[in-house]
């Protein structure tokens, strides 16, 4: 097992607390993206049963309007690295705030399920940019000894994201009288739902006008001055803002803009770090817990749950998911990440196995007994609590760090593109799964849960307190 020991980050690294506050809140800005990025995922789930009603489609043709949107993501994912080589990752993040909100009228108002299909792609898009300028841009602004931390606020705007979405559900369902095809003020009751992403994504705009460019980028494109400020800004002034500015510029004359091609080795297609990353952006989609945020609603009235009370247990889930990225950002910087990891999977393995066991209880009648159905529900929770403070915020942090500088943009885009694609298989197949037999669904998940074990422990390493120069 490789050893967590770490080098002791240097004195004139640390951030000087009079600027830890604004490092802070460039951070909570830039992490905007991520909340988006969970809102808009999840949105979907209050909106699922009534576009079914609404245009009459049957599971297979759901779902893939449930996962379409992951396409765009995927390549949102992929593309996003590239661009904000070329034009910096404030742009990105403006770009990406535009697309969020023509996606949040457009899925609003569709006039037909193609269009709706469309305005996800679009949507998608802007969540799969989200995805890895955030993480990037908060490893490049961050400090090395808060890194942990900061790094994890992506995961923890998007939790916050996904349980703000299903609270707006819920209270948009409750006005309606619990009938999600329910008028208010003329429309039905999911339009408002997958509409009012429009305020954070405005909002999400307007704050990128007020946090700086990357460092790294700055000096990528000559404004070395600009990115000193930027540098005085997160380090403090008692750092020498030469020799960090020399230390950034002399890793970058060994390395070039990043492309695909770097990210190729002379046998197995990618890089072996390449595939760690990719392994780990997958892991991380396979154990299914995406199915908990897109399809639980639906989920819990298949086991013959009202849809007040299967929108609420998607809220409390939420809070869970909350608790979970809390207990995670406390201990990342801690204990590290590798054991976070290790002790997730552990935990999600028995979580989804109590799951496939409550589900093989379904009845004839698509209820499940008072038993199983206890044990179904609180195993949900447990399984989304043992994800959130484990695989949700150390994937991030570890796509965020693990990568050698000439290769770190594109890399993350590849890793986080394969993340989407896994995203997608998990969307697209869960309802046709679930008719097949839900409990042997559950079976696959916890599989690839304990199957992360291994991986971990063979191909991970810990990357707590280093540098990002130090990667290689």
């Amino acid at each position: 097992m490789t050893s967590t020991a770490q080098p002791a980050v240097p004195e004139g690294r640390k951030a000087h607390p009079d600027h830890l506050g604004h490092v802070i809140f460039i951070t909570a800005a830039a992490a905007m993206g991520g909340f988006l990025f969970g809102y808009d995922s999840s949105v979907i789930n209050g909106a699922v049963e009534a576009i079914r009603h609404r245009y009459d489609v049957g599971s297979a043709g759901l779902a893939q309007v449930i996962a379409i949107a992951l396409i765009g993501c995927a390549i949102g994912a992929a593309t996003a690295g590239r661009i904000a080589d070329r034009i910096g990752r404030i742009r990105v993040m403006q770009i990406a705030s535009v697309l969020f909100t023509v996606s949040a009228i457009g899925s609003a108002l569709p006039f037909a399920i193609w269009d709706l299909a469309i305005w996800r792609v679009v949507g998608g898009f802007a969540i799969g940019m989200a995805s890895v300028i955030g993480p990037a841009y908060i490893a490049e602004v961050a400090p090395p000894a808060y890194r942990g931390r900061l790094g994890s606020f992506q995961q923890g705007a998007i939790v916050i994201g996904i349980a703000i979405s299903q609270l707006v559900n819920w209270g948009i369902l409750n006005l309606a009288d619990g009938d999600q095809r329910g008028k208010l003020a003329g429309l039905e009751a999911w339009q408002w739902m997958l509409g009012v992403m429009v305020v954070p994504a405005v909002l999400y705009g307007l704050l990128s006008f007020a946090i700086p460019e990357s460092p790294r980028f700055l000096i990528s494109v000559g404004r070395r001055d600009k990115a000193k400020e930027v540098l005085a800004e997160v380090e403090g002034t008692s750092v020498d803002l030469d020799v960090r500015v020399d230390e950034i510029e002399q890793a970058m004359r060994r390395e070039h803009k990043s492309t695909f091609k770097d990210l190729l080795g002379s046998r197995a297609g990618f890089l072996p770090i390449v595939w760690v990353g990719i392994g780990l952006s997958v892991f991380q989609q396979l154990v299914g817990i995406n199915v908990a945020f897109y399809y639980s609603s639906t989920l819990w009235q298949s086991v013959g749950i009202n849809p007040e009370s299967s929108f609420f247990y998607s809220f409390t889930t939420s809070i869970i998911n909350i608790i979970g990225t809390v207990i995670a950002m406390v201990f990342v910087d801690k204990i590290g990440r590798r054991p976070l990891a290790l002790i997730g999977s552990a935990g999600m393995a028995v979580a989804l196995a109590l799951e496939a066991w409550a589900f093989a209880s379904k009845t004839a009648a698509g209820t499940l007994p008072s038993t199983e159905g206890t044990v179904a529900l609180i195993a949900a929770h447990f399984f989304v609590l043992f994800f959130a403070l484990s695989w949700g915020v150390v994937v991030w942090v570890f796509l965020g760090e693990m990568f050698p500088n000439k290769i770190r943009a594109a890399a993350l885009g590849v890793a986080a593109s394969a993340q989407w694609i896994a995203n997608w298989a998990i969307t697209a197949s869960f309802p046709s799964l679930s008719d097949w037999n839900l409990s042997g669904t559950y079976v696959i998940y916890m599989i690839f849960a304990l199957l992360s074990i291994p991986f971990v422990l063979k191909f991970v390493k810990e990357t707590k307190g280093k540098a990002l120069e130090e990667m290689g």
